[in-house]
């Protein structure tokens, strides 16, 4: 049978619910178990993808075209099995189901309520991926903070779940947060015990508690909680912050939250959890040989989360090659041609990110012919693809007015259009290419190289591409397509001929990035900018002569 744990949180937000929730999962795989997390997120949004990241970070999108919690990057990254459009429900996604089961008369003319209605339609949620009989262990991190009016139902759900299935079979681990005082010198765990008295409040009864904490708990401390917030003394998980996530999985193996769980689930594994693997990044993470400082051009560089998947990449990739990777985040709308050179200049690679809209769009041309002529490693994703095309037609075909249509409608060189399927389309939720699609590479190319494979697939999230008409123009120029999709004919990849490492992509491989398969075009990026570093060390960078037909 299928075993269920529900994680909750409480005194604060953002005290690292997902973290934990793929942590644990992490120790139970590594113990010979399958399993998955899932995330609920009590939020009206029927998912992330029309959010601005300023509001909830960067929308994560799995292979089956869903847009997403970024927390499910975590779980993938972790457990190195990829997630789908079930892992992630929002209130918005359950309200919409039921509203629709009425509107086609499903409940009989009965008056509909949150009970039972939208607390049944969660529960099923819940048991999908238990009921289709993958899974051992079914992780649910319910969103949100245990005194949310928005979170109530969802608590009521693991309430009636708990309930009809046993502690033997369900489980609740709530995290909270005992805070140390300065003033006072001490860690207090009154707020602890008002979160669990809440929850109590609302019938459900934690079974383990993940303590957040500056400072190492004592005995006499754990015995408190635990006796205060009526469980067992090693049901008291210390989370003392850590300098990693990475770390994370390992300080909850010090903690034995796997055997707690284990114990109250009476799950049997015959294995210790084999994390040699785990082990082997986390050194290589925290003792590189070499260093490298990438440049990270974007439009919500304030927000860190913005690119979270990009910033693990540069991790995993990092780890692997033994080099640490500091990142510059440099706001593309201030970039220009009079301080790109002060911005850009001393860096070892740069990354244009991906984004939708004007601002910040000629920062980010600026910041790519200062790269391409300077022979800088480049790496373009998405929109930072469209701009090195826009780019190169502008300063290198000479068609100054070259644009894409999202940010000229009218310009008389549409090298990046809008695809065809999306020019009837006028709703934004759900409506873009989303999910994994094929592409194939030429073999005479860098990211071949990289990917020792012609044929890959990869995750997209756009509605611009590429403009098929004007690719003879770039490729006689020497922008070469290197990768395109083979049924559609999008173009996918594309690199510089006379540049040391200049990729764009259409695709986003931040989302394939995990800490067993770094993916291999960030590990090439890391590798062409440790050696430019040394390049210029050795005093032997020069700047590119692009040879066009057109000049």
């Amino acid at each position: 049978m299928t075993k269920y744990i529900f994680v909750t949180g409480g005194v604060t937000s953002s005290l690292g619910k997902g973290i934990i929730s793929a942590s644990l999962a992490k120790l139970l795989q590594a113990r010979g178990f399958t399993v998955t997390i899932q995330k609920f997120d009590p939020y009206i949004n029927v998912d992330p993808g029309t959010l601005n990241p300023y509001e909830h970070g960067e929308c994560y999108v799995t292979d089956d075209g869903a847009e997403t919690d970024l927390d499910l990057g975590h779980y993938e990254r972790f457990l190195n099995t990829p997630t789908s459009q079930a892992n992630n429900v929002t209130t918005g996604r359950i309200y919409q189901t039921v509203i629709n089961k009425e509107r086609e008369g499903a409940y009989l003319g009965k008056t509909v309520q949150v009970v039972p209605h939208i607390t049944d339609e969660i529960k099923r949620r819940m048991m999908l991926l238990g009921d289709q009989g993958n899974f051992d262990i079914i992780i649910t991190e319910i969103g949100g903070t245990v005194g949310d009016i928005e979170s109530l139902p969802y608590i009521e759900a693991v309430r009636q779940i708990k309930w009809e299935l046993g502690s033997s079979t369900c489980l609740v681990i709530h995290l909270t947060l005992i805070p140390y005082l300065k003033a006072a010198k001490e860690l207090k765990t009154k707020p602890t015990q008002h979160s669990v008295k809440e929850l109590l409040e609302l019938g459900v009864q934690p079974d383990i508690l993940v303590c957040r904490t500056e400072y190492p708990l004592n005995a006499e401390l754990r015995r408190k909680v635990a006796l205060f917030c009526n469980v067992t003394t090693n049901a008291v998980v210390e989370s003392i912050d850590a300098d990693s996530i990475y770390d994370v999985p390992l300080l909850m193996l010090k903690e034995k939250l796997d055997k707690t769980v284990m114990g109250k689930l009476k799950l049997i594994s015959k294995e210790e959890p084999h994390l040699e693997k785990w082990k082997e990044f986390l050194g290589k993470l925290k003792n590189p040989t070499s260093e490298v400082r990438i440049g990270l051009v974007g439009k919500y560089v304030e927000l860190q989360d913005a690119y979270k998947s990009i910033l693990e990449s540069f991790i995993h990739a990092g780890a692997y090659n033994e080099t640490k990777v500091n990142i510059d985040f440099i706001p593309a709308e201030h970039v220009s041609d009079l301080n790109v050179q002060h911005l850009l200049g001393k860096l070892d690679g740069v990354l244009v990110a991906p984004g939708f809209g004007e601002r910040g769009f000629e920062g980010k041309l600026a910041a790519i012919k200062y790269v391409r002529e300077y022979n800088i490693p480049f790496f373009g994703i998405c929109l930072g693809m469209q701009a090195c095309v826009v780019e190169f037609a502008r300063n290198v075909l000479g068609w100054k007015e070259a644009n894409t249509t999202e940010c000229n409608p009218n310009t008389p060189y549409p090298v990046i259009d809008l695809m065809e399927e999306q020019k009837k389309i006028t709703a934004k939720g759900a409506t873009m290419r989303l999910g994994s699609y094929n592409c194939h590479i030429k073999k005479n190319s860098k990211s071949y190289a990289a990917y020792n494979n012609t044929d890959i697939t990869e995750r997209h999230r756009h509605r611009w591409e590429m403009n098929n008409k004007y690719v003879a123009d770039f490729e006689n120029a020497g922008l070469m397509m290197v990768g395109t999709n083979t049924e559609s004919g999008l173009v996918e990849i594309v690199e510089l001929k006379k540049h040391p490492y200049f990729i764009g992509v259409q695709f986003h491989p931040e989302l394939k990035s995990t800490v067993d398969n770094p993916h291999p075009l960030f590990m090439r990026f890391i590798l062409a900018a440790k050696e430019h570093k040394q390049k210029a060390l050795n005093g032997s960078n020069n700047r590119t002569e692009n040879v066009s037909v057109y000049s």
